[in-house]
């Protein structure tokens, strides 16, 4: 058996990856523990688990962060042998970050598969440098494995640890709102995201699976019958691309669940057959991505391929549909001003959007726009700069008082789409420069819209004073 220590910074929600490969390691005969650094100490945890593997998950920006905090375990394990590995988005398209101080493994790709098979060598005390999807650090020397297959057949997985997390942190055991994934993988090539450089690790394979309409009312069942459970959010990307798999999951899933659900749709996939499943099966509030308003930059610079017109219609189906929509927009984009976010804002009115998400935009490496960004010159400093959130600030070249603005703008944007005569108010106030009073007052701002929101609209529960406490006291505390 092999001692297996998960670390993660926080806890915003249910860490999908995680859950799944602490189930798979369990299912093997391993031990999994957690620690969760924002309400324990990492190293305490470890000295009292003792753990053999030490894992971390992480994005492009949280890198220095858990290389900080893998080694301070390491020093406080002392003579103690522990393999540091890591797995997640960065390591994934970064796995020559295997030469950091500290760094003995990396994950390349999907995890479940390759971390069994280092517990098991490990348990075994017969460890080999030579298991696929790794990148091994041996004696100095780098040792580097080719992937696997992806999982073709995610029914097959066991379901994910949810005690785990639940066990460990309160606020996602006690939340009314519980996600899950019913897929993995996406077929498009959105030029902010990973995705095409997935598909160039897996080059021959499907663009994405889905597990079965059983598979996932089992879960969601299993979850309902421990836990609180009033509202289900689907994560996942290809929720409404298959007509057959969402045809099946509106007959079975009102029946055998009977649950409001979110989930994720795209603009060009909505149609009025799609709109009145959704509404059988029980959808309440759905997300797209709106992202740019103005044309040029969502189809050549983010190669979104849909039209201002789509996106509108799209949104009136849902709105006459009585389906909430949310949508995720991109603000500060390269070769764009500010007179686009605000063209971005007024197409997310224009398309009824309930609650609008607004992102600074970061130029994650590995991503096709990522590098044309730093290609182009649109970048201030290195790809070290990008931070782990992406609210507070833009890393791109532009003049100072533009870039103060498009920052400001993000803190005002769902106003600004609820209420869009507030356009020329919003106008003069993000002219403020950045000083701890503006910077805490538009904050407070956003965060008090941005939770009302949320608990009325895009996840509408019973609201009780606990839940209050516990929402807002969670909520004020996440850095994102």
């Amino acid at each position: 058996m092999t001692r297996v220590l998960w670390v993660e910074k926080q806890i915003d929600y249910e860490p999908q990856g995680i859950m799944s490969m602490s189930a798979v390691l369990k299912q093997a005969g391993h031990e999994v523990a957690l620690a969760i650094c924002a309400q324990e100490d990492p190293v305490q945890v470890a000295k009292e688990f003792q753990p053999d593997i030490v894992g971390y998950s992480m994005m492009t920006g949280s890198q220095h962060y858990y290389f900080k905090v893998n080694r301070r375990i390491k020093e406080g394990l002392g003579q103690k042998q522990v393999m540091s590995v890591f797995g997640g988005p960065h390591p994934t398209f970064f796995p020559d970050m295997i030469h950091e101080d500290g760094v003995d493994g990396v994950c390349v790709g999907e995890g479940e598969g390759p971390l069994v098979d280092l517990a098991n060598a490990l348990g075994n005390g017969g460890f080999h440098p030579d298991i696929p999807n790794w990148w091994f650090k041996v004696e100095g020397e780098v040792v580097k494995n080719p992937v696997r297959p992806l999982i073709r057949k995610l029914g097959d997985l066991p379901m994910p640890d949810r005690e785990l997390i639940y066990s460990k942190h309160a606020p996602t055991r006690t939340s009314p709102i519980k996600h899950f994934m019913a897929s993995r993988g996406c077929p498009y090539n959105c030029t902010y995201c990973f995705n095409h450089a997935w598909y160039e690790i897996y080059t021959r394979e499907k663009r994405g699976y889905q597990r079965s309409v059983e598979s996932v009312i089992e879960e969601v069942n299993w979850v309902r019958d421990r836990y609180p459970l009033e509202q289900v959010v689907f994560l996942d990307d290809l929720f409404i691309i298959y007509v057959d798999w969402l045809e099946e999951f509106a007959e079975k899933f009102p029946k055998e669940v009977g649950l409001p659900f979110f989930c994720n749709v795209r603009s060009n996939l909505i149609t009025p057959e799609k709109v009145a499943l959704l509404k059988k099966a029980g959808a309440n509030t759905v997300s797209m991505g709106i992202e740019a308003g103005n044309d040029r930059l969502r189809n050549d610079l983010l190669k979104r391929k849909m039209s201002r017109e789509t996106i509108i219609e799209s949104g009136r189906m849902l709105h006459e549909a009585g389906i909430n929509l949310t949508a995720t927009n991109i603000l500060a984009l390269p070769t764009g001003t500010l007179d686009d976010d605000f063209d971005t804002m007024r197409l997310n009115a224009e398309a009824k959007v309930k609650y609008a998400h607004a992102f600074l935009f970061q130029p994650y490496p590995a991503t096709e726009l990522g590098e044309f960004t730093k290609k182009n010159g649109h970048m201030a400093g290195s790809f070290d700069d990008i931070g782990a959130i992406a609210w507070d600030s833009s890393i791109l070249v532009r003049d100072d008082k533009e870039k103060t603005q498009m920052e400001n703008l993000q803190r005002w944007f769902a106003l600004g789409v609820e209420f869009p005569w507030l356009e020329p108010f919003i106008r003069l106030v993000i002219k403020a420069p950045h000083n701890k009073f503006t910077d805490t007052l538009f904050w407070w701002i956003h965060k008090l819209w941005k939770g009302w929101a949320i608990t009325h609209r895009v996840h509408p529960i019973k609201i009780t004073p606990q839940v209050i406490w516990s929402n807002a006291k969670h909520f004020m505390q996440m850095e994102a």
